[in-house]
């Protein structure tokens, strides 16, 4: 799942709750600058603060390794 697909989960679901981003960024500790260019699709988060954020949001953040077969 790429960063933008990621943020866009995460703006959904905080909007479904009503929960602004600044309250958001509050209640999970994370940056607001973060949080911002995460739903903008632009920046690196950390598996902390999607895990963070996942938990407040009432999320599982679900992380998947698959083999690439390029020889």
């Amino acid at each position: 799942m790429l960063v933008s697909s990621i943020g866009e989960t995460i703006k959904k679901r905080r909007k479904q709750l009503g929960i602004t981003q600044p309250h958001l960024a509050e209640l999970a500790n994370v940056n607001i600058n973060t949080l911002y260019k995460l739903e903008s699709g632009i920046g690196n988060p950390s598996l902390d603060v999607l895990n963070k954020l996942a938990e407040v949001l009432g999320m599982e953040l679900k992380i998947e390794v698959k083999k690439n077969n390029v020889k």
